[in-house]
């Protein structure tokens, strides 16, 4: 759990809060689901020690930041968000980590205003086509990702918050066979029990997977995420025990980064790397920045 402070800044509209540890150039870490910015505790110390501003922001509609009246939560939406963050915290460029759902604003920003994004570090969700084929032609991850489907349905903003949220802790057994830390699960649990959040971490998936639900005026720009090629140079990771998406998936990324893709799967790893192997993954991560 980081002892970093919570402060909020408006950005593209909303109030975003977020922690915050470190002075220097600015790198933001975008959370996934179900997680928050307390996941980031290893990544908050250790940057902030090699002197970078480290800024982790709650996402869209995850409590203390708001969740604005039809928001739709489409990747394009999230996108925009980084990008005012950016800007809102005083920055040109930031270097920007994005794990499991946080790829999409951060391949977003990459896609959208390259020239706001210094450096690219990707986690757990590859980048492209990739996704969507396996779910409909490989029984493995169809397997895996049965839970977007049943996100689909009313059902699981009911059953979901049961017996403390055990639906939730199931999945994090499931996709970190290894093992992660209690202290971030329970922060997780915490923010999803907050009014409105699991709703609103139900509809990322939601949108997803229903194009209806997506705002017209942003269609253009969701249309070149994931497809239009990355000029960023990218450095992608991947737990080799993840549970949640099979390093396979990710494989035929390359040819989608203009500027290069360095992909890797980190030993001793399941969904979260950045907490699972933090010490591994936040070396890797520095050698990325500094070559």
């Amino acid at each position: 759990m980081s002892d970093a402070p919570i402060s909020t800044v408006t950005a593209n509209g909303i109030e975003i809060a977020y922690l915050s540890q470190g002075e220097g150039p600015l790198l933001l870490c975008l959370h996934g689901f179900p997680d928050t910015p307390h996941g980031f505790s290893h990544q908050l110390s250790f940057f902030a020690e090699q002197g970078y501003r480290v800024v982790a922001p709650f996402l869209r509609g995850y409590a203390p930041t708001a969740q604005p009246p039809g928001a739709s939560y489409q990747s394009a939406e999230l996108a925009h968000d980084a990008l005012a963050l950016i800007e809102a915290l005083g920055y040109e460029q930031a270097v920007i980590y994005g794990h499991d759902w946080g790829t999409a604003p951060a391949y977003g920003a990459a896609v959208l205003a390259p020239e706001r994004v210094q450096r690219l570090i990707a986690a757990a969700v590859p980048y492209g086509p990739s996704m969507g084929v396996a779910l409909m032609t490989d029984p493995a991850q169809q397997r895996r990702s049965w839970y977007m489907f049943y996100f689909q349905t009313m059902l699981a903003e009911l059953a979901v918050p049961l017996n403390d949220f055990a639906f939730i802790e199931g999945l994090w057994n499931d996709w970190s066979p290894g093992g992660y830390p209690a202290e971030a699960l329970a922060a997780a649990k915490r923010t999803l029990a907050q009014p409105g959040v699991l709703s609103s971490a139900l509809a990322y998936y939601r949108v997803a997977l229903d194009p209806t639900r997506r705002r017209p005026e942003l269609q253009a720009d969701e249309e070149r995420i994931g497809r239009d090629l990355i000029s960023v140079p990218t450095l992608y990771l991947h737990g080799q025990d993840d549970g949640c998406i099979g390093y396979d998936v990710t494989e035929g990324m390359a040819s989608l980064f203009s500027a290069g893709l360095q992909r890797e799967a980190l030993p001793g790893a399941g969904h979260f790397p950045h907490m699972e192997a933090a010490d591994a993954f936040n070396a890797r991560v520095l050698a990325f920045l500094r070559p």
